[in-house]
């Protein structure tokens, strides 16, 4: 597979999406979080995953804005929190969240969790914010299987993404498969487990073998995958290696070791009890 810093998916509604993307969760607003942005995008990243939980949409703007590369360059995303979900509570977040970020529009604008009672009217809002050209695209983040099929029955607009946690300890094949038979990239969050599954020896052998570190190992695992990965640091020398992962390839044998790892091992909330 012939991968590089520019790959991009192609998403079911015809726009790119950089298949390595930055980040931002738990990096605090202020001056740590425009640094990590802006170290970024020095280093070739061109996609953003930001959120309102994040509490840090302002300073995603305005290391974007400030960056110097054009904004059809770049690719930002931003979600719908919980508590704005509904119908037109979801319209005025996403002005919200626009006029944090000081963008005229969204990449890609999801909704974070499957919140019952809520999701589909939630889901209606951002159709209509897409068709007012405040986001390009929508989709979904957390969705299980289950949460899918619902919307799926429920609109003829199929959600472009599904960002979830997805690392070789937490394989969701169902879930994955699932997604690319209704043209629904996965998006991994969470990919590195937060480093605590660094130190696995299966994962250090092929590290070794490669002569790369196992976060890279990690990374180029979800993208062979065809997975988009977003990876989170905020130091400058970890953010340009989380992005080097284009001078090797892990073979068949490297990924079947690591497909074998998945243990249900998540670092952050379950969906999955999501009625």
């Amino acid at each position: 597979m012939t991968l590089t810093l520019e790959s991009a998916a192609v998403l079911n509604d015809g726009h790119l999406m950089p298949k390595l993307g930055f980040g931002v969760y738990g990096i605090a607003s202020g001056g740590s979080c425009r640094r990590a942005v802006s170290d970024a995008l020095e280093a070739g990243y061109r996609h953003i995953d930001t959120a309102t939980f994040y509490d840090n949409e302002s300073d995603v703007g305005r290391a974007v804005r400030e960056s110097g590369i054009p904004r059809e360059r770049l690719f930002v995303v931003t979600k719908l929190w919980n508590s704005d979900q509904g119908y037109a509570s979801a319209v005025k977040a996403c002005e919200l969240s626009l006029s944090r970020l000081g963008l005229d529009y969204i990449d890609l604008y999801l909704i974070h969790w499957p919140e019952p009672g809520k999701r589909l009217d939630s889901w209606r809002a951002l159709v209509e914010l897409r068709a007012r050209g405040k986001c390009k695209s929508i989709g979904v983040s957390n969705y299980t299987v289950a949460h899918l099929k619902e919307l799926l029955d429920n609109s003829g607009v199929v959600p472009v993404v599904n960002q979830v946690e997805f690392s070789p300890f937490l394989y969701q094949r169902q879930l994955l498969e699932f997604c690319r038979a209704h043209r629904i990239q996965v998006e991994a969050y969470c990919p590195l487990t937060h480093g605590r599954r660094l130190h696995d020896s299966t994962l250090g052998t092929i590290a070794r073998k490669h002569a790369k570190t196992p976060a890279q190992v990690l990374l180029r695992w979800a993208l062979q995958h065809d997975v988009v990965v977003i990876p989170k640091s905020q130091h400058r020398a970890r953010i340009t290696e989380n992005a080097d992962l284009y001078g090797f390839t892990l073979d068949p044998k490297d990924m079947s070791a690591l497909d074998r790892l998945d243990e249900g091992f998540r670092t952050s909330w379950d969906p999955t009890s999501i009625p």
